[in-house]
């Protein structure tokens, strides 16, 4: 099947998708909304944007853009763009300002000439399907009443057992809190729109766009998403990219490029529930042709152009060992009822196979042919247990959590308590999120976490403890450190009752930090981009991650967005830039001025060079969030982690928080 959009739709498209990637990678660093350093570097000197022509993208292999990615020569194979323009695009994309060309390349897409009354039939009937999709997931996703009444009991139980000391410090505190400079690479955007950019076409779509239907829009997307998916012969060996799947950076650029379109990111996701299912739909009919005595070589090429995606590879290999099947009952029906619709975009499946599929879905023995057919290894992340790999690590279990499972996700999320009194709290900060991702709540060290927050608590709880909040003693603790007097004799006993817990925890997770990057290496969570959420040492986990995927020189093509919060890192002593460069994304850092219990654990010999739950971390590319308010102690993070999540609103591209608080 030819594609839906004429030759000069699909060069405006691959160059349009371009200029996204490139930005993309400026916004590492340059996050929307945020403070602006030189066009020339970024914060470690190195250029990642010229407007002068002078200046080669192929001369810079650390572009996205460049060649040696892999990131988009395929893209624009794919697109059957003419193979002689391909280092103009790269050349435009990595070395002149976005803003100078988005318009020029919206006019080209707008062009309906060369266009067929059945290309755009195909475009309408693509349109509804997304629209059908994303109610779907709209649906599935608003958090249900009982949901939320769960949530607000783990709030009332944890407050009851674990904040006493804190809502009594906070009232009755003295007024001293901890000196911090402003955030100065973070702009709080309020519900009109973005702010604190000059930049206007990387934040908001321009005029050109309203030239544009939304049928092309999604139709644009569609076939951007397939082409990034599919794998298609390369005949440039030097490329350093050699991973396949969805890589992390492609959706970034989708990110922007939704943006751009002034598209809700719901829509871009029920794209990717539409290509994914229709691949695995692919693989099943491939299946039973085969069968047929047809040789996989044809089966192949139909594949290649089918319109949709170019090989069984879509996700490295393993997507179909952790979703177990094409999608959940819920997603299935969706697509029975979409079998005609669908059927006509893509004829080698048709409505009768699409419907076939869709009542496969979720069956073992569906889920292991498909499996078998996209080259499935190992069972995912809920298979790997993997205690005791590395140094004393006792536990270490992915868990599921929520309802997006068995569903083709095209990403995944994975969620890090640090602070638990049961086991439970490794889970219930993490129920309810509405949130469009496959998740899991990663369920380490139980012991050990225990066992230092218990430590925590009883100090807190002790008669001691409360007598010096009682004296507003403890909001001094911070300021104090920082002006490096003397810490008082009572709180350093305090530390060392603490230490020898907090120093094991410290150690292990760490050490939990190499596993996860391991598993991510391994392409255990089906080498689909990642968002990894953590609060307290579950934060300290997922830099640790960050920091051994920079040693192995890997790119930002595994994880896509993180979130910190009340992160017990150093901010001196820590290569952060590092970990910046692994994120293609958002990189957030939530902190609370307040948090003297961080302080304690983590000593006044650390606190002296900076901590990230505390303060902000004055690194280009990082998003600090003051979440003091929301934060009475450490505690606070067991039940205000998902009003946080909600009020940076993550799958927004430009850097969000909502000053007001969501609706309970």
């Amino acid at each position: 099947m030819s594609s839906l959009l004429t030759p000069t739709q699909r060069y405006a498209a691959g160059a349009l998708f371009a200029l996204a990637l490139h930005q993309a990678q400026i916004h590492q660093t340059r996050p929307l909304g945020g403070s602006l350093p030189t066009d020339e570097e970024d914060s470690t000197g190195e250029r990642i944007s010229s407007g002068s022509s002078s200046d080669s993208v192929s001369e810079d292999p650390g572009l996205w853009v460049h060649e040696s990615s892999g990131l988009l020569r395929p893209v624009f194979r794919f697109l059957e763009i003419d193979s002689t323009a391909w280092l103009g695009l790269e050349e435009t994309a990595g070395s002149s300002p976005a803003k100078s060309h988005i318009g020029a390349f919206l006019r080209l897409l707008s062009e309906e000439s060369g266009a067929s009354s059945e290309m755009t039939d195909k475009e309408h009937a693509l349109s509804k399907a997304i629209d059908v999709m994303a109610q779907s997931m709209e649906t599935t996703t608003v958090i249900s009443n009982s949901k939320k009444e769960k949530h607000r009991e783990y709030e009332h139980e944890c407050r009851e057992k674990y904040s006493v000391a804190d809502m009594q410090s906070k009232s009755e505190q003295v007024n001293v809190h901890f000196e911090t400079q402003p955030a100065t690479n973070f702009n709080v955007r309020s519900e009109e729109g973005p702010s604190g950019s000059d930049n206007k076409s990387d934040e908001r779509p321009v005029e050109e766009v309203m030239m544009l239907n939304y049928q092309k829009k999604v139709t644009v997307l569609y076939e951007l998403l397939s082409a990034c998916l599919a794998d298609l012969p390369e005949d440039n060996k030097k490329r350093m990219r050699q991973r396949k799947g969805y890589d992390a950076r492609h959706r970034v650029a989708l990110r922007l490029l939704a943006t751009w379109f002034d598209l809700n990111w719901i829509q871009v996701e029920a794209i990717e529930t539409i290509v994914a299912s229709s691949a695995m739909a692919l693989a099943k009919e491939q299946e039973s042709k085969q069968e047929e005595t047809q040789s996989p070589k044809s089966s192949w090429a139909k594949w290649r152009r089918g319109g949709i995606i170019g090989a069984a590879a879509l996700t490295g290999g393993t997507l179909m060992a952790i979703t177990g099947g094409l999608a959940a009952p819920a997603i299935a029906a969706g697509f029975g009822a979409l079998a005609p619709t669908l059927g006509t975009l893509i004829p080698v499946i048709g409505a009768s196979g699409f419907a076939a599929a869709a009542s496969a879905a979720g069956t073992v023995a569906g889920s292991i042919a498909v499996a078998a057919s996209f080259g499935a290894a190992g069972a995912g992340l809920t298979g790997s247990k993997m205690a005791r790999r590395i140094g004393s690590v006792d536990e270490f279990e992915f868990k599921p959590i929520g309802e997006n499972h068995n569903q083709g996700c095209l990403a995944v999320g994975i969620f890090i308590s640090g602070l638990v009194f049961e086991e439970e709290d490794f889970l219930r900060p993490w129920e309810g999120l509405s949130e469009n991702l496959e998740r899991y709540a990663l369920q380490w060290e139980s012991k050990n976490l225990i066992a230092v927050s218990t430590a925590i608590q009883d100090w807190l709880t002790s008669r001691f403890a409360l007598e010096l909040m009682k004296q507003g003693a403890m909001m001094t603790v911070l300021s104090t450190l920082l002006v490096a007097l003397a810490w008082p004799a009572t709180l350093l006993a305090a530390a060392d009752f603490i230490d020898s817990k907090w120093t094991i925890a410290v150690d292990r997770s760490d050490k939990a930090g190499k596993l996860l990057a391991e598993v991510l290496l391994k392409g255990l969570q089906g080498n689909r981009p990642v968002t990894l959420v953590g609060y307290s040492l579950g934060a300290r986990v997922i830099f640790k991650c960050l920091q051994c995927l920079a040693e192995t020189e890997q790119n930002a093509e595994l994880v896509e967005r993180v979130v910190l919060l009340g992160a017990p890192i150093s901010i001196k002593d820590e290569n952060w830039e590092a970990a910046r460069k692994m994120v293609a994304g958002r990189f957030m850092n939530a902190y609370s001025t307040d948090d003297w219990t961080l302080g304690v654990a983590f000593r006044a010999s650390l606190l002296t060079k900076g901590l990230a739950g505390i303060q902000p971390v004055d690194v280009h590319g990082i998003e600090n969030v003051d979440v003091t308010e929301l934060i009475e102690g450490h505690s606070s993070y067991l039940w205000a982690t998902q009003q946080i999540l909600e009020q940076l609103e993550l799958d927004t591209y430009y850097p969000v928080f909502r000053s007001t608080p969501a609706e309970p």
